[in-house]
């Protein structure tokens, strides 16, 4: 993989935040408005969860009707679907969880070991959100995002910065095969999408009264008013679980899912693209993620509902793409 490959993978692997922008040169990235209160969280905790295991809960079968019209085309077209029961980690896999497993197993991601460069060397680093402002006003033609040297899940803005006071926040930066490698030391599985829009079904969307979950207050990307109190990843667990007791299934961080990725519910492609296909990333193995994240807003992305749906190439990570994990075992068993 070439720079130049880097680039345009980067490009179209980062539309995760994308949507419709209605730019406004004149707002200004982190102005409150006159009076404005920034709302601080409540104190952010996850239940212990079932007692056989620990940190989930049971996600029991049901039948659903999986994708949207009239949304982003790749919600469509709607159908029927069906999942057996499951357990789902109440919430995101954590940077204090995700050290277990590296301090446990030695294992390294692709961010720290790097990609190939296509000249004998490796590029180590992920993709940051970093949009670009000159005297003060936003820089509508520069990319919101770079390939960071240097950013991993350890540092997650890149050399110098730390996990200090993270230890609860997802773990971000993370590869396809980073999340994989994480869920089969635990014996668990990467959810599928219908798993995970089932699953997500009775979150609440977005309520900006009473911040249902974390996504982007202001008008993106220029102006983050951060007016629940964060910034960028929150904390699992400070925003209310679903009817199942399921964390930030919506918003915080895209999630990792087992599936391959094709641009719409239609996997005619599938025979000839196994890795998936997404047209924008030719030439990429592609998963889907799901939940959206912090970074999306009523004029933009607009893709914190259960149904929305996006390619991300396997192999980059990005500073708001995290997962979870599921075990695919019956309630009890006899």
């Amino acid at each position: 993989m070439n720079k130049l490959h880097l680039t345009a993978m980067l490009v179209a692997a980062l539309a995760v935040a994308g949507g419709t922008l209605l730019l406004s040169g004149s707002a200004a990235r982190g102005l409150l408005p006159a009076g404005a209160d920034v709302v601080v969280s409540a104190p952010c905790t996850v239940p212990p969860g079932d007692a056989l295991h620990p940190g989930m809960v049971w996600v029991p079968a049901g039948a659903f009707t999986m994708g949207r019209a009239g949304a982003y085309p790749e919600e469509g077209p709607p159908h029927a679907a069906e999942v057996t029961g499951f357990w789902m980690d109440q919430s995101e896999v954590t940077n204090a969880q995700f050290a277990e497993f590296v301090a446990a197993t030695g294992y390294t991601t692709l961010a720290e070991r790097g990609i190939d460069d296509g000249a004998g060397g490796t590029l180590a680093g992920s993709a940051v959100f970093a949009p670009q402002f000159v005297d003060g006003q936003l820089d509508p033609y520069a990319s919101w995002w770079q390939f960071r040297a240097g950013a991993n899940w350890r540092e997650p803005q890149g050399p110098g910065s730390t996990l200090d006071g993270l230890d609860q926040h997802p773990v971000v930066h993370v590869a396809y095969e980073d999340a994989l490698a994480y869920a089969e030391w635990k014996g668990h599985s990467l959810p599928t999408e219908a798993q995970f829009e089932y699953a997500a079904q009775t979150s609440v969307e977005r309520n900006d009264d009473a911040f249902a979950s974390n996504t982007w207050q202001g008008f993106f990307p220029a102006q983050d008013e951060q007016l629940d109190g964060h910034g960028s990843t929150a904390p699992v667990g400070c925003y209310a679980p679903n009817a199942l007791g399921l964390y930030d299934l919506i918003g915080n961080v895209w999630e990792w899912t087992a599936s391959p990725y094709y641009a719409a519910h239609d996997f005619s492609a599938a025979a000839d693209y196994p890795e998936g296909f997404d047209p924008a990333q030719p030439g990429e193995a592609v998963a889907v993620v799901k939940g959206g994240s912090f970074l999306c807003a009523p004029n933009y992305c607009m893709r914190y509902r259960p149904q929305a749906r996006q390619g991300q190439s396997k192999g980059l990570g990005t500073v708001h793409t995290g997962f979870r994990t599921v075990l695919n075992l019956p309630l009890r068993s006899d």
